[in-house]
């Protein structure tokens, strides 16, 4: 038997390598791609640990974001103290699931409802007899191209506060959705990138996702229900007083009041931070899951893996209030939902419904009246005059957040 020798190598190292870097992070590989600790995640993950809940049981999915509630049956109505803890749960880990809830489209309608009024999407078909739920059926030859970071309806002068999804039919292996956490997004920017973004504002428009809907003999009349608009490129929560960033790919055209190259390479690295995965959560469906997600705090992006396998689910989305770059309460909001924020304002409330109705169909020489009587009313909002155009391609500009 030959016994061969093999020389040890010499172990230089006394530590972790990680020991020497004291939390820092930095760039890699000659590229943005940081690697480190993200350790301002760290209170708000302790935060929800330690949360505790009277009408249901909670796992978390990510370290910030995402939770799956068991105990509630979603087909019967909730009694008001159920809801205001559901609320308060969904305000805490961003979105929240539901599995085996085998809801009709009347009882899907019917839960969503018990959150606020719900919106009926024009560019989506419903195909389910409820008029404000929109069914999206995927297949061979419907493929999905939901695969792209976004908050949903940002073209709306209010878009949705919330979605409700349905899974009515998905593959077994495939089609999750994931879900990122836009306060943690915000708070992990350079003090610099903050400074630079702080007051900006971001067109959002429906063209660039949805404008193939709709045809060229009616785009005016479309154009003039849903004309460009601004939000801020950080927003305020109102139910919880927390900053987090407001721009998505889908809709957002570009950061207004900069040169145009600037706007495309700080809306790029924006939006970027939705790619990181420890701001995210990964959801894996199964028939009759339900998601409920808060549409300010996370961003969502439906993983297109699945074709050519079929993919039905049914989304319910609630009416949001006018995004805004300042602390205001939202109806509803609990105190244990706005606790992580000890400076939040509970002193004013957004427009209901009819105002933004009154708002979208003023055509005067003053259209932006009702926003200005908000402001009179306490509403805190100010804007100055819109400028309106129609035709294909050009805007009617709404600046409507302070």
């Amino acid at each position: 038997m030959t016994t061969t020798n093999v020389e040890t190598p010499e172990v230089l190292a006394t530590a972790d390598p990680g020991a020497r870097l004291r939390t820092a992070r930095f760039p890699i590989g000659g590229s943005p791609t940081m690697v480190g600790p993200l350790t301002h995640l760290a209170v708000e993950r302790e935060r929800l640990v330690g949360l505790t809940w009277h009408h249901f049981t909670v796992r978390q999915l990510g370290a910030t974001v995402g939770a799956e509630l068991d105990g509630i049956d979603l087909s019967r109505p909730l009694a008001a103290d159920v809801v205001d803890e559901v609320r308060a749960a969904l305000y805490a880990y961003k979105v929240i699931f539901f599995r085996d809830q085998p809801l009709d489209a009347a009882g899907h309608v019917s839960f969503a409802r018990q959150f606020g009024e719900l919106e009926i999407h024009p560019f989506i078909p419903s195909n389910t007899g409820e008029p404000a739920l929109v069914r999206f059926a995927k297949s061979a030859e419907v493929a999905g191209y939901e695969n792209s970071w976004h908050h949903d309806v940002t073209w709306r002068i209010a878009p949705s506060m919330g979605a409700v999804l349905h899974a009515i039919d998905v593959p077994a292996v495939g089609g999750d959705t994931l879900f990122c956490d836009m306060y943690a997004a915000y708070e992990g920017l350079s003090d610099e990138v903050k400074a630079r973004i702080d007051g900006l504002g971001a067109e959002h428009d429906f063209v660039p996702s949805f404008g193939r809907q709709v045809p060229a003999d009616k785009f005016d009349e479309i154009r003039s229900l849903y004309p460009v608009v601004r939000h801020p490129v950080v927003a305020c929560h109102p139910g919880t007083g927390r900053r987090h960033l407001y721009v998505n790919r889908n809709f957002v055209t570009r950061i207004v009041g900069i040169p145009d190259a600037e706007s495309a390479t700080l809306l790029d690295h924006l939006c970027r931070q939705s790619d990181i995965p420890e701001y995210q959560c990964r959801f894996h469906w199964e028939r009759d899951s339900i998601a409920f997600w808060d549409n300010r705090a996370v961003q969502h992006y439906a993983s297109s893996d699945y074709w050519p396998t079929v993919r039905v689910m049914e989304r319910a989305s609630i009416i949001g209030p006018v995004p805004t770059g300042r602390p205001r309460h939202e109806p509803g909001a609990t105190r244990q939902a706005s606790a992580a924020s000890s400076d939040f304002s509970e002193n004013s409330h957004a427009p209901g419904a009819a105002w933004i109705a009154a708002y979208t169909a003023s055509d005067g020489d003053d259209p932006v009246s009702p926003l200005r009587q908000a402001s009179r009313n306490g509403h805190g909002y100010t804007s100055p005059r819109r400028t309106a155009h129609s035709g294909l391609g050009q805007r009617r500009e709404i600046p409507i957040w302070v």
